[in-house]
């Protein structure tokens, strides 16, 4: 590891000394490329510093104790333990930095909800789950788009498809992939009967044109009239955009936008993301062919997360993390969990490395 790390710290030496040079200053590209690789390496780069004071300090601190009076020697003995307690924790946080960085982690998100099981109970579910994401990106300061809905008389959403913008968004998000189960009585249920509903969670790295290439040949596009709310000309006017994508079958659709180029922007945006992880998933289940765990592989069929308003429990199942705090979850204070879920997938990381 320290030779890794003596590597990184070079590099980064390298790039600051580069920032520098005239010819680099007077090339806008250039500099903002180093710039990008100095911020990236930076963190490590001080960590490596702290870490090497600390093996220094050990080493000096040891030599002190061997030729020192009885006084000194119990104040360096005591300066000896808490820089041993330090490393392995320095070498814990070294670790995890140097893991290779999923290049999606910085991309924007396309969110997925659709009330599963459950009929009416499991689309206001669905609503409720869209409210707690809404409401945790909004902390964020990040920026929600809703793509398509199909919202419900009372108040819930059969289906909700959303575009979350902000730096970071899918390293966050990325293990919400999956079947969210809730437990609680309807306001429907007259005999106050606990139900059980689902709905199905879907996170997607926003893709980029130059991810794939989509031809155009392989696209079938249908507009029809808007169905939602909007005003009397969503109703009047072919806005609302269907697109087929016929090799894989697969169909999105967007009526948000009184403009039907709008609506065609954004569900190309949903078709791409949906078809590179399409190709993502494929190669995941090649890799994890090789492995004896497959790791944040965000399978859809399995239920991930329990939400019991009875008890005021959340239980994250692949994680074994119980909240008796269900109304802050919903409120979107989500980072108990979310950081939970991160360590946890980083420490199966560092297992399987």
């Amino acid at each position: 590891m320290l030779a890794k790390l003596l590597e990184i710290e070079a590099k980064y030496d390298h790039v600051i000394g580069s920032l520098a040079r005239p010819e680099v200053l007077s090339n806008a590209q250039e500099y903002q490329k180093l710039s990008r690789e100095q911020s990236e390496l930076q963190p490590i780069a001080e960590k490596i510093q702290e870490y090497k004071k600390v093996l220094a300090g050990i080493e000096d601190v040891e030599e002190i104790i061997k030729g020192s009076d009885a006084e000194m020697k119990q104040l360096a003995q005591e300066e000896l333990e808490d820089l041993k307690k330090r490393r392995p924790v320095l070498e814990d946080e070294l670790k995890l930095m140097l893991l290779p960085k999923d290049p999606r982690d910085e991309r924007n998100v396309i969110l997925e909800i659709r009330a599963g099981t459950g009929g009416e109970e499991a689309a206001l579910f669905g609503a409720s789950l869209f409210r707690m994401y809404s409401k945790y990106a909004e902390a964020r300061r990040w920026k929600i788009d809703v793509i398509d809905s199909s919202p419900t008389g009372i108040g819930g959403m059969k289906e909700v498809i959303a575009n979350i913008t902000g730096k970071g968004a899918y390293s966050k998000l990325k293990y919400e992939s999956g079947v969210h189960r809730v437990q609680r009585v309807p306001v429907t249920e007259a005999s106050g009967r606990i139900h059980t509903s689902a709905a199905t969670v879907a996170v997607l790295p926003e893709a980029e044109e130059f991810d794939l290439k989509i031809e155009e040949k392989d696209l079938r596009i249908d507009t029809f009239c808007s169905s939602g709310a909007g005003g009397q000309s969503v109703n009047t006017t072919y806005s609302a955009v269907r697109i087929t994508h016929v090799p894989t079958g697969m169909v999105v659709q967007c009526q948000d936008e009184r403009s039907q180029l709008k609506n065609r922007e954004k569900a190309l945006k949903v078709l791409r993301s949906r078809l590179l992880e399409f190709e993502m998933e494929k190669i995941d289940k090649e890799r994890a062919a090789d492995r004896k765990t497959q790791v944040g592989t965000g399978d859809r069929s399995e239920r991930i997360r329990t939400y019991n308003y009875p008890q005021n429990r959340v239980t994250d199942h692949r994680i074994g993390l119980t909240l008796h705090k269900l109304e802050q979850v919903l409120e979107g204070n989500m980072d108990e969990v979310i950081d939970a879920l991160n360590t946890h997938y980083q420490a199966e990381r560092l297992k399987d490395l």
